[in-house]
């Protein structure tokens, strides 16, 4: 049996995949910030959506990464959970 570590070792030599994983691994590292800046703020989902003035389902469509939030709405999370939204881009080898 083929164990997950190889096959994304395997996967990883194709350049289409490892595109791919990248940008999806950058979305999910924008996710987990949200939901750590949330929680570190003591808040829940209810409360947070109270301070953005949206619903709750919003801010777990937001945290669950099935929406494309937009630079205002995510320097309005910053506030609402006491942290500074900073934005960067780095060169890419190559």
């Amino acid at each position: 049996m083929t164990k997950l570590k190889e096959l994304k070792k395997q996967f990883m030599e194709d350049s289409g995949f490892r595109e791919e994983y990248a940008r999806v691994d950058e979305e999910y590292a924008l996710v987990e910030a949200l939901v750590r800046a949330r929680t570190a703020a003591k808040l829940t989902q209810a409360e947070l959506a109270q301070r953005l003035g949206t619903t709750q389902s919003a801010v777990a469509r937001l945290e669950g990464g099935r929406v494309s939030p937009s630079f205002a709405t995510l320097r309005r999370y910053a506030e609402a959970t006491g942290t500074r939204l900073t934005v960067g881009l780095v060169q890419v080898d190559g």
